[in-house]
Order: C-alpha cells, then sequence, then structure tokens
C-alpha cells in the first residue's frame, strides 16, 4: 500500500497520512474497543474483526481494479481498517492469557511473536515480488483477504476456558485501564517508553523513499528491505524462546531500545544495501526483546477482568508509537529532508531511554519477568 501511494504522488508526507489514518480510530475508540474486549466474548470479537479486515482487503482490490487517480479513496478504506484495528488488538492481547497457564506466559509470548514475525517477514517479501512482477497490487491484496479469511477459519476451531466475566457500563468501568496504568509505574514505564521512542525512531515508514530515491532498488528491493526487521526480531523470539531472559530484564530492555535508535542512526546514513539491510535486522532484534518483555509484564501484571482496558490503552500507546511515528516521519521527512528525519529519530529514542532510565527507576529494577 505504501509502494502504491509513493508511487501515486512522490511525496513522504503521503506514507505519513497511511499512519495517521490508522491511528485515528484507535485513539476516538479505545475506550469502548477495551470494554468491549472485557465484556463480550474475545474469541467472537477477534472472528468479526478477522471479516471485517478481508472485506478492507477486497475493497482495496475493488479500487485498483478500477484505478486509482487519487489516493483519497485509499485513507478512506485505512480509516475503516483502523475501526477494526482498534477493536482487535486490545482483543487479541487479552486474549493469549486465556490460552495458556501463567507460568508458561512468556514463553507463549516469544513463539507467538517469532511466528508473527516470521509472517511479517515473509509477508513484504512475498508481496514486493508479487507487486514487482504484476506490476499492480491487485494480487497482494487478493492474497490479503485470503490470509484474513484463513485466520477466521482456523480461529473457529480454538475453545476459550476463562471467558471475560460481564461488566455494565460506565465512565467510572471505562476509565478503570487508565487509573490501573497510571498507579502502576512499571507498567507505565514500559508502555510509556514504547510510544515515545518508537514515535522518534520511525526509519520504516520511510523505506519507500530510500528504496526509491536514495538506494534504487524498486518495489522488489522495498519487500527485501522491510523484512530486515522481522527477519531480526523471528531470530531473537526464537533464541528468547530457547533462552527465556531471567534476570535484569528491566535493564536488558532499556539497553535494547537504545540499541534501536543506535542502529536506527546507522540506517538512516547507509547509503550501502548491505549495512542498511543490517541495520534493519538489528533494528528488530532489539525491538523485539522490548517487545517480549513490555507484553509480558503488562499482561501479567494485570488482573485479567482488566486485561481489555489496560490492552486498549496499550494499544494506543502502541497505536501513537507506529502510525502517529509514520506520520511524524512523514512530516519531518517532507520539511528537513529524509536522512536527516531518520538520523534524528534515532538520536531522540536515545535521549528517551536516558530520561525514562531515571524517571522510572522501578523499571529499570526489574529483575524477572514471572
Amino acid at each position: 500500500m505504501a509502494w502504491q501511494i509513493y508511487a501515486l504522488t512522490g511525496r513522504p508526507l503521503d506514507l505519513g497520512l497511511v499512519g495517521l489514518a490508522q491511528f485515528l480510530p484507535g485513539i476516538l475508540l479505545f475506550l469502548l474497543a477495551g470494554h468491549t474486549a472485557d465484556r463480550v466474548p474475545r474469541r467472537r470479537i477477534l472472528l468479526v474483526c478477522y471479516g471485517a479486515f478481508a472485506c478492507c482487503s477486497l475493497a482495496l482490490t475493488a479500487l485498483s481494479l478500477h484505478g486509482i487517480r487519487t489516493v483519497w479513496p485509499v485513507y478512506a478504506v485505512l480509516l475503516a481498517n483502523g475501526v477494526v484495528r482498534a477493536f482487535n488488538t486490545p482483543t487479541s492481547q487479552a486474549f493469549v492469557p486465556q490460552l495458556v497457564p501463567e507460568e508458561d506466559f512468556p514463553n507463549a509470548i516469544s513463539w507467538g511473536s517469532s511466528i508473527f514475525q516470521a509472517a511479517m517477514s515473509l509477508g513484504p517479501v512475498v508481496g514486493g515480488l508479487i507487486y514487482g512482477f504484476a506490476g499492480s497490487p491487485v494480487p497482494v491484496y487478493v492474497s490479503a483477504a485470503a490470509g484474513y479469511l484463513a485466520g477466521l477459519l482456523l480461529l473457529l476451531n480454538v475453545r476459550v476456558s476463562k471467558p471475560p466475566k460481564p461488566r455494565g457500563v460506565s465512565m467510572e468501568v471505562l476509565f478503570e485501564g487508565i487509573r490501573y496504568i497510571w498507579r502502576n509505574p512499571i507498567v507505565l514505564g514500559a508502555i510509556s517508553l514504547d510510544l515515545f521512542a518508537v514515535l522518534l525512531g520511525g526509519a520504516v515508514a520511510l523505506l519507500p523513499v530510500y528504496a526509491g530515491s536514495i538506494l534504487q532498488i524498486g518495489a522488489r528491493g522495498l519487500g527485501i528491505l522491510r523484512a530486515g526487521p522481522g527477519i531480526g526480531a523471528v531470530l531473537t523470539a526464537i533464541l528468547i524462546a530457547h533462552y527465556p531472559l531471567r534476570k535484569k530484564v528491566g535493564a536488558v530492555m532499556l539497553w535494547c531500545v537504545c540499541g534501536f535508535g543506535l542502529f536506527t542512526i546507522v540506517f538512516g546514513v547507509s547509503r550501502n544495501l548491505v549495512l542498511s539491510m543490517a541495520a534493519l535486522v538489528f533494528i528488530g532484534c532489539c525491538d523485539m526483546v522490548s517487545v517480549i518483555v513490555r507484553h509480558t509484564l503488562v499482561q501479567l501484571r494485570t488482573p485479567d477482568e482488566m486485561r481489555g482496558r489496560v490492552s486498549a490503552v496499550n494499544t494506543v500507546f502502541i497505536g501513537a508509537s507506529n502510525e502517529v511515528g509514520q506520520f511524524e516521519s512523514g512530516v519531518t521527512a517532507q520539511w528537513l529532508g529524509t536522512v536527516t528525519a531518520v538520523v534524528a529519530g534515532g538520536v531522540g529514542t536515545i535521549v528517551i531511554v536516558a530520561l525514562w532510565a531515571r524517571l522510572f527507576p522501578a523499571l529499570r529494577k526489574v529483575d524477572e519477568l514471572l
């Protein structure tokens, strides 16, 4: 989608608007989405979301078949996709603890993340190759719709033994997740660290510019670059699944986020494809450690009856870091230039880590995940 939009306009700013279109529904709906995840059976919500995701992919297919001369119809579908994501993400995060025992949860997160990142690595490569050979995004969108429908069929076979307890709707209930995070410095520190660090270090959002103008490797090369962080994440997740983090996990997370910023700087200044790819792989490695530590801390330190609402707030923070970070990267690249924007973002991430190490000493001192 990013390549299709960049091919239409040639402006980095439009890549930023892709992220903004997907984030806005989340910030508007996160309270309702979190309460829904705690009130309605989570499996049922996910089934509806997968079907809706498939519809969005089919809508993009129809638009591309009829020919797109302006990007606004694509943004409209992205907004609809963002509405679905607003409900899907907190529900899926709160769903995992219902499937595995608490003592197996960190390992389940590692394996689940490795499988997810493997798909995230293969997807852009295959998508870039299909787009490059077909000269059209239509086969890519059709494949995405088929993937969502396959996920829906698989989820029909999942059985949950611990459904959430229904609760009445009130403003107090809706805001419980926010209050819980605010009163828990470890959870607040972990979530907000990801928010501000990834918000600034959004190099991945500008990969179409690097592929098209800086490295000049085209749509197929973009698919390879997009796979870089996923490859690093998969390798790291598999390694942690076999050799779990046992000590000083808070400090390890902070150092890895710092590494995320450092390798973002390396990618920003690189003009060599091999070095750029290596930097992206290490970005994925560092990010995966942070994801596993943060997600485990948040889920295991939250009561099950509140996991939907806490996960909804977490989703807003993640959306702000990813999608708003993508918008921020697009705007700064438009103003300052792509390379300057990426390098400045990496420096900002390192500064954030230093600040958070002082502001949240409890997070820095976390020793074990369980």
